[in-house]
């Protein structure tokens, strides 16, 4: 498989911060951290919503979305003051329609080398309620997706520096591209990789294939390229258990600054019953977690079955 990383996903150069009124505080935190960090351009996108008008009146519709792009920059322009304050290169872009699409559009449009975004949840189900939003960037966008959940740690949002990076690496198909993918993370910030395999109890027999878990333990680390692993401190662990539980569990215990997995659009049944595993890793790590959606993974070269899963336990992630 051809693994296609750009280098502008672990370095980027330019940072989209999908921001909503009022602004989520860690996820912009966040976003002037990297972008300081980086020297990289911050963009502040915010979408709202467009009046519905026929089509005669395409001069009050242009009226009334030239008002409303003044008000919604004007409501942008004490992140700006806080940007410009520590020195960082700011633009903010407001268009109206749907924010998902207009984000979406946007990332085809100009040269994004990632985008961070926040959400927050209700309720015990920790159900995503940036809802349409969240879900379509995240299934959809070509670059990286870091996602500020609720319960992030306060002192981790407003640090770029990546200590320890947990890598999820469940899914054998898309293995080379996420390990890679951290690596290269990780030798630019000199944080420290743990590779993770989670296999579900019902396929432990499956996909173990008669091996021990030392042994596949030990097959994770080859995944990174020699390039990248001689200056880098790669641990791997294999266990057996539900895919998210395991990845909250284990970012708690290590300590992790940040969780990498790929995302995928549910089965109906997870989306029904938000059991999906990167519904839950949002809504409860307590650190960002970065993603990487099916486009991008397609990109580097993950075959079409692999980025479909059917099973429901697994629905969500891989």
């Amino acid at each position: 498989m051809t693994t296609a990383l750009k280098p502008g996903w672990s370095k980027p150069s330019t940072i989209l911060f999908a921001s909503e009124f009022p602004a989520n505080e860690k996820a912009f935190s966040l976003a002037l951290a990297q972008t300081a960090e980086f020297d990289a351009e911050l963009i502040l996108f915010h979408a709202h919503d467009s009046l519905d008008l026929p089509p005669a009146d395409t001069s009050a519709m242009r009226l009334y979305e030239y008002a409303a792009a003044r008000a919604e920059r004007r409501r942008l322009e004490p992140l700006v003051d806080r940007a410009k304050a520590l020195g960082v290169r700011c633009k903010t872009v407001v268009r109206p329609g749907p924010a998902g699409d207009e984000i979406l559009a946007f990332l085809h449009e100009r040269r994004i080398d990632r985008v961070i975004m926040g959400t927050h949840t209700s309720g015990r189900t920790g159900k995503v309620l940036v809802g349409s939003v969240a879900e379509a960037v995240l299934s959809a966008a070509n670059v990286p997706v870091c996602i500020v959940g609720p319960n992030v740690d306060q002192d981790t949002s407003t640090s770029s520096d990546a200590r320890k990076i947990l890598c999820d690496v469940s899914r054998q198909e898309t293995q080379g591209v996420l390990a890679n993918f951290c690596a290269e993370m990780a030798s630019r910030q000199n944080a420290s990789l743990i590779l993770q395999r989670v296999i579900p109890p019902q396929r432990r027999a499956e996909l173990l294939a008669g091996r021990t878990i030392e042994q596949v333990e030990a097959e994770l680390p080859p995944l990174v390229s020699p390039r990248l692993k001689r200056n880098l401190k790669v641990r791997s662990k294999v266990l057996v258990g539900d895919p998210a539980e395991e990845l909250l569990v284990r970012s708690r215990a290590e300590q992790a600054d940040l969780i990498v997995l790929g995302a995928q659009p549910a089965s109906h049944f997870a989306l029904v019953s938000r059991a999906a595993t990167d519904y839950k890793v949002l809504a409860y790590a307590h650190c960002p977690v970065v993603t990487l959606s099916p486009a991008l993974l397609a990109g580097c070269g993950v075959p079409e079955e692999a980025r479909h899963p059917t099973e429901n336990y697994l629905a969500g992630v891989f």
